[in-house]
């Protein structure tokens, strides 16, 4: 099993990095038994222990759930993407409506992306140049142009807490040629980025991200390259998008004696509950996915006791909670029996029940991880983890 470099000293965060930067991080304390981190996001909408899971809300929505309701499963930050909210309704509306928070009604702290996964995804319908990314709307067709300093004033017009620069991810089964343009071109657009973001570190704070494909070399110099630039919190891009997962736990381990300590570190586009446990144990302090409402708007829930179909049939007559152990709305007042019915007949709250609990099960998840590390006992929750749910361990 990995295990964290202990940190040589427990300094407080100085003065001067505490008044520049909107959020900041700081160690409570690491685990005895594995060395992992235990921290608090400080932000200007509240302050949060890591590690953490962040719920995405794409499109300025938790999909189906209520901000209310993403309070009652104890969420922190939220994720929004810049992408989307550019096309739809457009960044300068948010900005009239008075930023993210107000426009969507979210009184946490929100998370934006900066659409560098789009241009990795979008690769038939956009151009890479120096300059920036050219590309075609997936809703209309039409043409639009990002750079690395138009993305800093959507981000800006958005106000979330905490941006992320505009970068080029490789995929999973890149080349080495190709894996070594996308970092280079992210480390360019990060100096542009951090230049254009100049003057509103106290409102907002931009994460740099780390790229470099699953070449340690590349991983390596990306990880320096971006400490360099000493952003006041580091993204880990380009993992998660078809590698296997011992190597994306392999490019974390290389990367993380690299990292800024008094940092935090942001594994982006990750939220399987395994890979969780894994990243927390080298060095992770932040994940987001779609995966948890994305899955449960098929039927496919977590529990305690692994991931179950909740649709198929040894259900219909199962009248036990989703998951005896979760104590979230969904587990707290109706049974499989129910839940699957309401797939079956297609209503909505299906998949608003399941989204909910999914949500819950990460957000749990992560309180027992922190509770582990508080007690110097997380290799041995790890090991309790594979048992009790059954899911694969493939480190």
């Amino acid at each position: 099993m990995f295990r964290c470099p202990a940190r040589p000293d427990g300094a407080a965060m100085p003065d001067w990095e505490v008044a520049m930067h909107a959020v900041r991080w700081r160690e409570i304390k690491r685990c005895a038994q594995t060395g992992a981190r235990l921290g608090e996001l400080i932000t200007p909408h509240g302050t949060y222990e890591t590690p953490m899971f962040m719920p995405v809300g794409t499109q300025a929505t938790v999909k189906s759930l209520s901000p209310e309701e993403l309070h009652a499963i104890g969420a922190g930050v939220v994720l929004s993407n810049t992408y989307h909210l550019y096309l739809r309704p457009g960044h300068e509306l948010v900005r009239k409506a008075g930023g993210l928070h107000t426009f969507m009604g979210w009184d946490g702290p929100m998370l934006t992306d900066s659409g560098g996964f789009q241009v990795f995804s979008m690769s038939g319908l956009r151009k890479i140049t120096p300059e920036g990314v050219t590309f075609q709307s997936h809703i209309d067709g039409s043409r639009h142009r990002f750079t690395p300093e138009g993305v800093m004033d959507i981000e800006h017009a958005l106000g979330a807490d905490i941006m992320m620069a505009f970068d080029v991810c490789a995929p999973g089964d890149a080349d080495r040629k190709e894996a070594e343009m996308a970092m280079h071109r992210t480390h360019e657009w990060a100096a542009r980025c951090k230049a254009a973001h100049a003057g509103h570190e106290g409102e907002q704070s931009l994460f740099g991200i780390v790229q470099g494909g699953v070449y340690a070399d590349l991983r390596r110099e990306s990880a320096k390259a971006i400490a360099d630039m000493d952003f006041p919190g580091t993204g880990i891009g380009g993992l998660s998008v078809g590698e296997p997962k011992p190597v994306m736990y392999d490019m974390l381990e290389t990367i993380e004696p690299l990292l800024p300590r008094d940092k935090p570190r942001y594994l982006m586009g990750v939220g399987s509950p395994d890979c969780l446990v894994e990243g927390v144990l080298r060095g992770v302090d932040m994940f987001d996915c779609v995966l948890p409402t994305r899955t449960a708007r098929t039927g496919v829930v977590f529990t305690s006791q692994g991931r179950l179909t909740i649709r198929n049939a040894p259900y219909a007559e199962d009248f036990s909670p989703i998951d005896p152990a979760c104590d979230c709305y969904a587990c707290k007042h109706f049974s499989r029996a129910y839940v699957r019915h309401l797939f079956k007949a297609e209503e909505m709250l299906g998949a608003r029940l399941a989204s909910l609990h999914n949500l819950r099960y990460l957000i749990h998840l992560m309180e027992q991880i922190r509770a582990a590390i508080r007690e110097d006992r997380l290799g041995d929750f790890r090991e309790a983890f594979y048992t009790q749910t059954g899911w694969p361990r493939v480190c």
